[in-house]
């Protein structure tokens, strides 16, 4: 019941920054790329870390090297939403902050080995969750779904976190939801937000991995995954780089060149992913059942593209007409 009292002032602190915002000009235009055609306040994602700040400052800091972190990571996205930041500057910040959450979770007792490969993971996860979020309400309703589907198992199937701040992690969520899930937004996330949001919930999806010693809780980002790798997976045919800005994943077309509303399609990857929660959290897959499930969802998702976009779209004209 105390982490309610949050929700108040939560909107309150957001509102006082979307005055800020106006007054200093921090605003999203459209341009070619963009999914919405109407000048709308960014960063407005500050709220995710502004809310877990608020919590370890009244928990007297219980994960402090992961607060550290968010707050360096969070400080970073935010000056990228200003104006534009080199590239070594942004992976060196996320370097840093990243090895801070792994010290919090106890990662870095692990041998070297076995780190290496989870740095790629966890840093291409938070940059591929700031990808997906362009279009309403998606990055806030899936972060929801996870975050409340987190704080489910924490309480009825193994404890490996402090629900506290599941809870205010949620509510935040919720905050952001009500100016955002909308038709016209008021407000966009910006890369403080989706960044942010990214590296709270692999923080606690790797102290459950890493209490429950079951790899299977990676599903629980299992839709955004899949966008992300076959996304990349048809540029790297198409020959382009995948580095630069695209509007190339199965949301943005679904929104974009089909027409769907935002909404429509942020909700459909909230209840895919819901119904992957409940899979997960409901049956006892192992380490060689989950993997075939990863498969087969794999499969099936790349079919579904090819159903909906056709060849031409994701393998380009040259090969389309092979």
């Amino acid at each position: 019941m105390l982490q309610l009292l949050y929700l108040p002032v939560l909107i309150l602190l957001l509102l006082f920054y979307f005055r800020l915002a106006i007054q200093f000009k921090i605003i999203d235009k459209p341009n070619q790329r963009s999914s919405h055609s109407r000048i709308t306040i960014r960063g407005g994602g500050i709220i995710f870390p502004i809310a877990l700040l608020l919590q370890a400052l009244f928990s007297r800091f219980e994960y402090p090297l992961f607060t550290l972190g968010l707050l360096l990571i969070s400080l970073v996205s935010f000056y990228d939403d200003l104006r534009p930041l080199s590239n070594k500057i942004r992976l060196l910040v996320h370097l840093l902050a990243v090895s801070l959450l792994f010290m919090q979770a106890g990662l870095m007792a692990y041998p070297f080995w076995m780190i290496i490969p989870v740095y790629i993971l966890v840093i291409g996860a938070i940059n591929a969750y700031n990808f997906m979020d362009g279009i309403n309400g998606i990055t806030a309703a899936y972060s929801l779904i996870t975050v409340l589907s987190l704080y489910f198992i924490n309480e009825t199937h193994i404890s490996f976190a402090l629900s506290e701040w599941l809870i205010v992690a949620a509510l935040s969520l919720l905050v952001f939801n009500f100016f955002n899930f909308r038709k016209k937004a008021i407000c966009f996330a910006g890369d403080v937000g989706s960044v942010s949001m990214a590296f709270i919930i692999i923080f606690f999806i790797l102290l459950l991995i890493i209490k429950s010693g079951d790899l299977k809780y990676i599903g629980l980002l299992l839709i955004y995954g899949l966008d992300t790798v076959t996304t990349i997976v048809f540029r790297l045919i198409r020959r382009e780089n995948i580095f630069e800005a695209h509007r190339s994943h199965f949301y943005q077309y679904l929104a974009n060149r089909k027409g769907w509303p935002h909404l429509w399609v942020s909700v459909l990857y909230m209840v895919v992913q819901l119904l992957v929660n409940v899979l997960i959290i409901s049956s006892d897959l192992s380490s060689v059942p989950f993997l075939i499930f990863i498969l087969v969802s794999g499969i099936v998702f790349v079919g579904l593209r090819f159903v909906v976009e056709g060849q031409r779209s994701l393998l380009g004209r040259r090969l389309a007409n092979r």
